[in-house]
């Protein structure tokens, strides 16, 4: 006997999004691993400290095996805070004003859920991280997009009557660019008096070289109109942890944290009771080996501007937006060119905006300076080629076993 079944539907929202292009890549780097491949991994989007284990057994495990609160436990918010009073100068009141859960990513969301209406428009300054745009889709708000080089001062010009908030990255990912003090100030004169929220994601506050780095929750002491959103994943090497938080007004943080109780509860426990009682230990080792990424920055930033490739303007994390230039192919094209045949792990720009469709992100926080020289060399002699055959690179990527991203920057 037949039964005929009805098909089981995926959500049209859901079938729209598109992977993220810098999982995909490192996807791709993975299996080349396993398969014995020698990978220079410039697409990695951490740097690798060393860190000792600290005594776990001075740790209340039995309450690590279960929930704690919602906002993040009390010792840990009052770490946090104490870091950003002595590091960044700013006054956070950590009983209201700040929340702790499970990586800035879903607090990203969070806070765009908490915040937009559908229908709502957000602008994202490029490069811009490539989940922004997709949370925002997901919210039900429609993102739009302000090109990598125009100024600051100009931003109001992008705003509509359906603006909400502004979304930038400071320091940025993956150019490496750091908003001055001036620069959040026009920018706070612009969205406050239009009830725009913005959205600072301040990852990599450490990784600054240079500039000064000027945390938006010292500029607006009283967090109206602002959040801010970090981690301890980039700046103390410990993204697999999947803790993070976000800073903002009391009555944000209110609701903001029934969202959080409704899908995450609490970020790890354990780990917050680990990271309160050894947070000092960690900073004293991790934020010198944040100094020696910078600095290493540096000198790579010299050679590549010695082999006379271009780069987008930044001298801050661990990466580049390095141009592709005349190229025949695009972004994408160049990254798994780089990967299948030269066996060197890119990003491609178009993942951070329309503006960057002819860059790729270059990370160095994975590899020594040794294997990054040599891949650069590696990177001139590719953009120079003269013809390009994407045919190639497709054959190789099905003999693989991969498919091939379906990229669009109709942004």
């Amino acid at each position: 006997m037949t039964i005929n079944t009805p098909s089981l539907q995926i959500s049209e929202k859901v079938k729209r999004i598109p992977e993220a292009m810098s999982i995909y890549i490192n996807q791709l780097v993975y299996d080349q691993k396993r398969k014995g491949k020698d990978i220079v991994v410039l697409s990695l989007g951490e740097a690798f400290f060393d860190i000792p284990i600290f005594d776990l057994s001075k740790l209340d495990f039995v309450k690590g095996y279960h929930y704690s609160d919602s906002q993040g436990i009390p010792e840990l918010r009052e770490k946090i805070v104490h870091f950003y009073k002595k590091q960044y100068g700013a006054d956070i009141n950590s009983k209201d004003e700040i929340l702790i859960t499970a990586g800035s990513k879903p607090v990203i969301y969070f806070a765009m859920q908490a915040t937009l209406n559908p229908g709502d428009e957000a602008l994202i300054h490029e490069p811009g991280w490539l989940s922004y745009q997709e949370q925002l889709r997901i919210v039900g708000a429609e993102p739009r997009f302000i090109p990598y080089d125009i100024p600051t001062k100009d931003f109001h010009k992008y705003f509509t009557e359906k603006t909400r908030m502004l979304v930038i990255n400071n320091p940025n990912n993956p150019a490496g660019r750091v908003y001055t003090l001036e620069e959040l100030k026009s920018l706070y004169e612009q969205c406050r008096p239009k009830g725009i929220y913005i959205l600072v994601d301040e990852a990599y506050s450490d990784f600054v070289s240079g500039d000064k780095f000027h945390t938006m929750t010292k500029l607006v002491p009283d967090k109206d109109g602002i959040i801010v959103v970090n981690s301890l994943s980039k700046n103390m090497g410990m993204s697999g942890w999947r803790v993070g938080y976000v800073i903002t007004t009391a009555n944000l943080i209110k609701n903001i944290l029934k969202l959080n109780q409704h899908i995450i509860t609490c970020a790890p426990t354990i780990l917050q009771y680990y990271m309160a009682r050894y947070f000092e230990d960690v900073i004293t080792i991790t934020l010198p080996q944040v100094k020696d990424v910078v600095a290493k920055r540096e000198r790579i930033a010299k050679l590549v501007d010695d082999l006379g490739l271009k780069r987008m303007e930044g001298n801050s994390t661990f990466y580049f937006l390095v141009s592709i230039a005349d190229f025949p192919g695009s972004s994408l094209d160049f990254a798994l060119y780089m990967l299948l045949f030269n066996q060197v792990s890119v990003v491609p720009g178009s993942a951070y905006g329309k503006s960057c469709a002819r860059f790729v992100r270059v990370g160095i926080g994975a590899e020594s300076e040794e294997r990054i020289s040599n891949a650069l060399y590696l990177f001139r002699d590719l953009i120079n080629v003269k013809a390009y055959d994407p045919l190639h690179v497709h054959l190789r990527l099905e003999k693989e076993g991969f498919h091939l991203f379906e990229e669009s920057i109709d942004v």
